[in-house]
């Protein structure tokens, strides 16, 4: 795995936008709701999110955003293997799970899982599932933004999406 980058301003930076304003025109864009799961070594563990992109299809990866002061961190960077489980309309209650201060148990009772080749639990009814290897890391502001190469794709469900768009849920039919 590449080391963690830092990313230092620029010497000839322009004022930063307010937090507000930036969090307010973030809620604007629409995001596909993911549960991210690791298991391994550092333990299990699972947390929603909407920062989650694809970077390139040669070789597939992922680029996920994770604060270093989440619950699940240690864990995440220690496995270095994560899931991104792709959630359907019917998930979200068990989004609300992983998004808040559940227990990690009972976060993944609510839920059927199975094994995935790599360790991490893989959500059985996901719209798609990425099986996946962090490959590099870079450190910006308070988060960690995780390359992570894909090494296997369940693809499930056919069912609506569930997104997340002007910091509430919407659904998206195909």
């Amino acid at each position: 795995m590449n080391s963690v980058a830092n990313f230092a301003q620029p010497v000839d930076a322009v004022a930063p936008i307010a937090r507000d304003a930036f969090r307010n025109a973030m809620a604007k864009m629409g995001a596909a709701v993911n549960i991210i799961t690791t298991d391994g070594p550092a333990g299990r563990a699972g947390f929603a999110a909407t920062a989650v992109c694809s970077v390139t299809d040669s070789p597939a990866t992922l680029l996920i955003c994770l604060n270093r002061t989440a619950s699940v961190f240690d864990a995440v960077i220690g496995n270095g293997v994560i899931c991104v489980n792709v959630l359907a309309s019917a998930h979200e209650d068990l989004s609300n799970l992983f998004g808040g201060k559940t227990s990690v148990d009972a976060r993944f009772a609510a839920a059927e899982w199975r094994q995935g080749k790599s360790g991490t639990p893989v959500l059985c009814d996901a719209l798609v599932s990425f099986e996946c290897r962090i490959s590099a890391e870079a450190d910006i502001g308070t988060h960690r933004v995780l390359y992570c190469t894909v090494e296997e794709i369940h693809d499930g469900s056919d069912a609506e999406a569930l997104i997340y768009f002007q910091r509430a849920y919407r659904r998206v039919g195909g």
